[in-house]
């Protein structure tokens, strides 16, 4: 038995950990994406199309974020929608209506679900942390694509999570870029993915311009959801009271 355990000792010694080679882990990998596609804060304008077969959408909407747990977006046109908004602060959603002046609290069972009628969930467009705290990640593989490699990533809900994914599976290039998201349901069934691309410089750092959901159970390929950002700028001032129940109500800037 002693030497069973000296055995098994010196084969653990002789391989190489993720420590020991320099390569991250699969949970600093997706903490670094998340960390970097928002910054301290950020502030975007971005043109959002909902596409189906027989009718497409187009809203443009700015965008505060402060860190991972506070967000909030506002719809700048059409004119029959501006002003519509929606405050997101740690787990906690409201949206605004200016039309009837009415402030509405999403409860935890609705933030999986549609953003304004499009592929996007209210957890999505905030790009929420729950990933960071809901899930357990494990490196399934990598691959390279124009000289970066690009980390393949599964993503498997803790016990008792409060999600609705089964599964989700990552491609995050090395640089934090995040490159593709597919979310699966208890079955193990892909329900909808996400891909970006146009990665270019904005906001002084490497970004995907064009970020677009399809519905994989939809009943047709055409449709999606596109957003394309106008601009974007990262580590802006922002005022701690500029995420309140009383900015949401205001025209911000």
């Amino acid at each position: 038995m002693k030497n069973r355990v000296l055995i098994l000792a010196l084969i653990l010694a002789l391989v190489p950990s993720a420590a020991a080679t320099g390569e991250p882990d699969a949970e600093t990998i997706i903490t670094r994406a998340w960390d970097y596609m928002r910054g301290k804060t950020s502030v975007s304008v971005v043109r959002m199309t909902v596409h189906r077969p027989d009718w497409e959408r187009t809203s443009v909407i700015k965008a505060w974020t402060r860190g991972r747990e506070k967000s909030i977006f506002q719809i700048i046109s059409p004119k029959k929608d501006k002003g519509n908004g929606t405050l997101k602060i740690d787990r906690d959603m409201w949206t605004y209506n200016p039309k009837i002046n009415r402030v509405v609290k999403i409860p935890p069972s609705m933030m999986s679900q549609s953003w304004m009628g499009s592929d996007f969930s209210n957890n999505d467009l905030s790009k929420a942390d729950t990933i960071l705290v809901d899930y357990t990640h494990e490196i399934a593989g990598t691959q390279t694509r124009e000289g970066f490699t690009v980390y393949e990533i599964k993503s498997i809900p803790r016990p008792g999570a409060p999600v609705i994914w089964g599964m989700q599976k990552l491609k995050i290039r090395e640089d934090g870029v995040l490159m593709e998201q597919a979310f699966f349901d208890e079955d193990m069934e892909a329900i909808k993915i996400m891909t970006t691309s146009e990665i270019r410089n904005m906001g002084g750092r490497t970004f995907p311009g064009k970020w677009i959901m399809r519905s994989m159970d939809a009943g047709s390929k055409e449709d999606y959801t596109l957003l394309e950002y106008e601009s974007l700028d990262f580590d802006v001032p922002l005022q701690e009271n500029f995420f309140t129940l009383n900015a949401l109500k205001k025209p911000l800037r």
